[in-house]
């Protein structure tokens, strides 16, 4: 990761834009997904470009988090999910107070204990 700082938004917005690129790139690579979105109009990147976004995307993010997201994407398509009225909108369990408190700590990913994805929070 390069020497930059990065705030809990930073990460956020980074684990996203990679969230975005792994979708499109299981989306670029099923033919009938691919028709489908041809048919409506749109282009499909190729997946060398979006390849290339995503190597680069991942020298921005820090190795731990990192390891984190790929480890929630494996079982989840969404590893990033809001939460909404204490209520995790992965698996619609409603999160504990403890976890609500730790919103407000810095540069820190905050997991859900049910379903593990990577929280934010809808203001």
């Amino acid at each position: 990761m390069s020497t930059m700082s990065s705030t809990l938004s930073d990460k956020l917005d980074r684990i996203f834009r990679l969230q975005d690129l792994d979708i499109m790139l299981t989306e670029a690579q099923d033919p009938e997904r691919k028709r489908e979105e041809e048919e409506m109009g749109f282009r499909m990147g190729t997946i060398e470009k979006l390849t290339a976004a995503r190597s680069r995307l991942l020298s921005q993010i820090d190795p731990r988090d990192l390891r984190l997201y790929e480890r929630i994407a494996k079982r989840h398509k969404h590893a990033i999910v809001p939460v909404e009225d204490r209520t995790c909108l992965g698996c619609y369990m409603a999160l504990p107070t403890s976890a609500v408190s730790l919103r407000t700590e810095p540069e820190q990913l905050l997991t859900c204990e049910n379903c593990g994805r990577i929280l934010y929070w809808l203001e």
